[in-house]
């Protein structure tokens, strides 16, 4: 196991844990509820970038310290920079961040705990999982202060229904872990002790597959829910073909035609 943080001045603004296979990536400005600033979406997606590349890494867990999952963006930042080319870069950069958790090979799941506000309701939307603590709360409150929640929107809308998606947005209401688990916005609910535990057991649910149909799988997923119907059945079946062509799909079939537990190669 090893564990590392991005410092920021004296304090270290992203925590990074790895151990045996997965990396923990927690968000580490807890005084503020870890509202994503600038220097935080930077070392976040130099983080992914890097673990993308790692084929060591099987698993991507993002957390929060503190009392918050996260609070959104910075507002406190982007209030100082009245300047339209600063907020733009802002935006552009956290949707280039956002669209990276979908093309990195590894699963990504959410950690959440506490409120998960604006940006931080769409960080766990636009991960690939979410595992929540029934203390966990999720709003896309922007509108409330003037400013609508149109990008936490993009990932908001892809994950539940538009009425309930409008609603979120047009209210900025919180809505609670259970209203979440029911609408689609995350996978798991459990009481906040049990919460590691919970996230370690999907993990470990993750590692147990063969990381070459987990990453192809994840990589045409994304690719086809884009598409229209016919190009998405295209792509799928290319996809199907190509996994079906590798040593550990053939592993597989052999391991379930002869009842046993299969032993990946590339594992």
């Amino acid at each position: 196991m090893t564990i590392s943080a991005t410092v920021q001045g004296d304090a270290p603004i992203l925590l990074r844990q790895d151990t045996g296979g997965v990396t923990t990536l927690t968000l580490n400005r807890p005084e503020q509820y870890n509202a994503i600033s600038t220097a935080l979406l930077f070392e976040l997606q130099k983080a992914v970038d890097a673990i993308a590349r790692d084929s060591s890494i099987r698993v991507v867990v993002i957390a929060g310290a503190g009392k918050a999952f996260c609070a959104g963006h910075d507002l406190k930042e982007l209030r100082e920079h009245r300047d339209r080319r600063f907020v733009k870069d802002v935006f552009e950069r956290c949707g280039h961040f956002m669209v990276s958790l979908t093309r990195m090979p590894q699963p990504v799941i959410a950690r959440v705990h506490g409120p998960a506000y604006a940006a931080g309701c769409q960080l766990v939307a636009q991960c690939d999982l979410a595992v929540a603590a029934t203390d966990a709360t999720f709003a896309t409150s922007g509108v409330k202060f003037g400013l609508f929640c149109n990008t936490p929107g993009v990932s908001l809308a892809r994950n539940v229904s538009r009425k309930q998606a409008m609603e979120m947005l047009l209210t900025g209401e919180p809505i609670d872990a259970q209203t979440a688990l029911a609408r689609g916005l995350v996978n798991r609910v459990v009481p906040p002790g049990k919460l590691d535990e919970e996230v370690a057991r999907l993990a470990q649910s993750i590692l147990d597959k063969t990381p070459v149909a987990v990453a192809a799988g994840k990589r045409l997923f994304y690719q086809q829910v884009e598409a229209g119907l016919a190009q998405a059945y295209e792509l799928a079946s290319e996809a199907m073909v190509a996994n079906a062509m590798t040593e550990d799909a053939l592993e597989g079939m052999r391991a379930f035609a002869q009842k046993r537990k299969p032993q990946w190669k590339n594992k």
